[in-house]
């Protein structure tokens, strides 16, 4: 069985539960009739639907005293078996919930097929940023989070798994085996720990992005093997502060990350999207400013790392990157010109 057909089982789960007690009660009908009153098959059918269904329909013959004692006991236990047989199917057939399993399991499929996307643990205010971003850049991800509510919340458009991720079966259930990064932002630091470790135990080579709301879980997360730690509290009294001690300097890092509501971007593009002609050139020779009026900010270079404001003398080799800032019209500019990318692949 594979781990979506586990799962919409188990969402199928009352359904048959209901079905398997009424299959139960019109077994003890036939058999009872048959035995107490020596009723044929049909005949003894007959009397079991009749009397699950309360329908009072005339009985095929007149009851025995032992058939009467039966047949009492077996309206009362039908009372509350068919009560709750035609609640569990009204809500799978009329309050929407088959459908809602229709959608489960084709959402489970599109992420059974997911290959090197993200997991983001966790659709609080943290994780749903999160994928707001992920969408916006065109990233397969795929959501899990144990409040079954959340499926309401979710925006139309996400994958997303209902389920607890500190257990191994619905980390495998999101595709941890072939997830490039997973992303964590539950509110328990413990539960952040545990899926970490859980998460580097199936995936070695995946990257680990995990929330911490302590010093003390930072640590932690990075020995349970966490690629890197983000604590979100701290960042954010931190950069309250600096809109008071530099505000000239936030208001610039807005315009960076787009949250000024201007049209400039940050950008980084790869070695490997630039075309072949613009390969293995220094800085001066691209002369990326002058063509394209794009801001080249810093290089992140294979062995040295980061540079900031990289000079012109700066070398772009395999698995290097440019970091660069321009407008809508600049970096569209730069993508068609230097690039083999599509520029909707940055929108």
């Amino acid at each position: 069985m594979s781990k979506v057909q586990y799962y919409i089982n188990r969402q199928l789960k009352s359904l048959i539960v209901a079905f398997g007690l009424f299959m139960l009660s019109i077994s003890i009908g036939l058999v009872g009739f048959s035995v107490i009153e020596e009723l044929d098959f049909v005949n003894a059918l007959y009397m079991t639907i009749i009397t699950v269904g309360t329908v009072g329909f005339t009985e095929v013959k007149e009851l025995s005293s032992a058939g009467r004692v039966f047949t009492s006991f077996f309206i009362l236990m039908n009372l509350g078996l068919f009560a709750y047989v035609v609640s569990v199917v009204s809500s799978y057939f009329f309050e929407g919930k088959l459908q809602s399993i229709f959608k489960d399991y084709k959402s489970g499929m599109e992420i059974s097929r997911l290959k090197d996307h993200v997991i983001v643990c966790g659709y609080g205010r943290n994780g749903s940023r999160a994928c707001e971003e992920l969408q916006k850049s065109g990233k397969s991800f795929v959501i899990i989070d144990n409040d079954q509510e959340m499926a309401d919340v979710i925006s139309d458009g996400m994958k997303w798994f209902i389920g607890d991720a500190t257990e191994d079966e619905n980390l495998k259930t999101v595709g941890i085996e072939n997830a490039a990064v997973i992303i964590i932002t539950t509110p328990s630091d413990a539960a952040n720990v545990f899926i970490t470790l859980t998460a580097r135990h199936l995936n070695e080579s995946i990257t680990i992005i995990a929330r911490a709301s302590n010093k003390e879980t930072e640590s932690k997360l990075y020995r349970a093997g966490a690629n890197k730690v983000i604590m979100p509290d701290m960042l954010g009294g931190m950069f309250m502060a600096q809109q008071v001690t530099k505000p000239i300097v936030i208001e610039f890092l807005d315009l960076l990350n787009g949250a000024s509501g201007t049209s400039y971007h940050l950008e980084e593009v790869g070695y490997d999207d630039l075309k072949q002609e613009y390969k293995d050139k220094t800085l001066r020779e691209l002369n990326i400013a002058a063509k394209t009026g794009v801001t080249v900010l810093g290089v992140k270079d294979n062995i040295k790392g980061l540079i900031p404001a990289p000079g012109a003398d700066t070398f772009i080799g395999e698995d290097d990157y440019l970091i660069i800032l321009g407008s809508d019209s600049k970096l569209k500019l730069f993508i068609e010109e230097y690039t083999t990318r599509d520029y909707s692949s940055i929108k």
